[in-house]
């Protein structure tokens, strides 16, 4: 008769056979290499030949001729006395290639325009203004409907009453907010204006639990905006999307529908633009 053995505690490694085959056209060298080189990166410290090895499911000896080529290639180096790899100066010059190269609006529009098509409301890209703590909006796709949202480009939003802003401000802590509200105070735009900062830092939190911002008229009578930020690779918020319309289209129910769309957007352009899975 079979007996069932305890599993140990602490960190369960990878074992060969059920590490996942490469897909087709990879080479699996290649492969194993640069799944190294991301788990050195992600560790945020020094790592030992063994605990990658176990990461990798490979033998120790495999897992050593991978990192000597890496080191070869000044991608990965070996530090302290006992030898455990770090990421080495040549992974920094090809990845701040990339950094040079981006461009804002070059990758986010696109996914402005589909978000657009799919949501049939205008799709905003604000980014964060850290001189006066104010969010202005840089690029719009507008929707083909008659009665529409339309902002000028470079045009401000008011931190604590729209979409984008308080977006922004939920990625700041308490102190960050409430200093802030001292400088700005909390002027009334409309009626459903958030004027008291108790009020406030509970939709800020709310937002937190959700994943986006939700402006109810807020900014402007009629107007509804959802929004979520986009983060760099230091897992900082620097711009948001927003999909705003009225509130005959933007009705309740379709609140969710759209917080997840603008999730999702988000999420995409946060990997594609700092490498960073929220």
């Amino acid at each position: 008769m079979a007996t069932a053995i305890p599993a140990k505690r602490g960190k369960k490694p990878r074992s060969a056979a059920a590490a996942p085959a490469p897909a087709t056209g990879q080479v699996q060298s290649l492969t194993r290499g640069l799944k190294l080189l991301e788990w050195i990166a992600e560790s945020g410290s020094n790592v030992a030949l063994t605990e990658l090895a176990q990461q990798a499911g490979l033998p120790n000896s495999t897992t050593h001729r991978l990192l000597t080529t890496l080191q070869q290639q000044g991608f990965v180096r070996q530090v302290g006395e006992l030898g455990h790899w770090a990421i080495g100066a040549h992974a920094f010059i090809v990845g701040s290639s990339f950094l040079q190269s981006r461009n804002l609006l070059a990758i986010v529009h696109p996914e402005l325009r589909k978000l657009m098509e799919a949501s049939g409301e205008t799709v905003n890209l604000a980014v964060l203004d850290m001189s006066d703590h104010q969010a202005i909006i840089i690029d719009q796709v507008q929707c083909t409907q008659l009665m529409r949202m339309s902002a000028p480009i470079g045009g401000k939003l008011p931190m604590h009453a729209s979409g984008a802003g308080k977006a922004f401000l939920a990625n700041l802590n308490e102190d960050q907010v409430s200093g802030l509200l001292h400088r700005q105070g909390l002027h009334a735009y409309t009626p459903a204006t958030l004027t008291s900062p108790l009020l406030l830092k509970e939709d800020l939190l709310q937002i937190r639990k959700r994943g986006y911002s939700f402006d109810d008229e807020e900014h402007a009578l009629g107007l509804r905006c959802i929004a979520s930020c986009l983060y760099d690779e230091h897992k900082e918020p620097f711009a948001a999307i927003s999909i705003s319309g009225p509130i005959s289209r933007i009705t309740d129910d379709r609140v969710t529908e759209l917080g997840a769309m603008v999730i999702k957007a988000t999420r995409e352009l946060t990997l594609a633009w700092g490498g960073q899975r929220q």
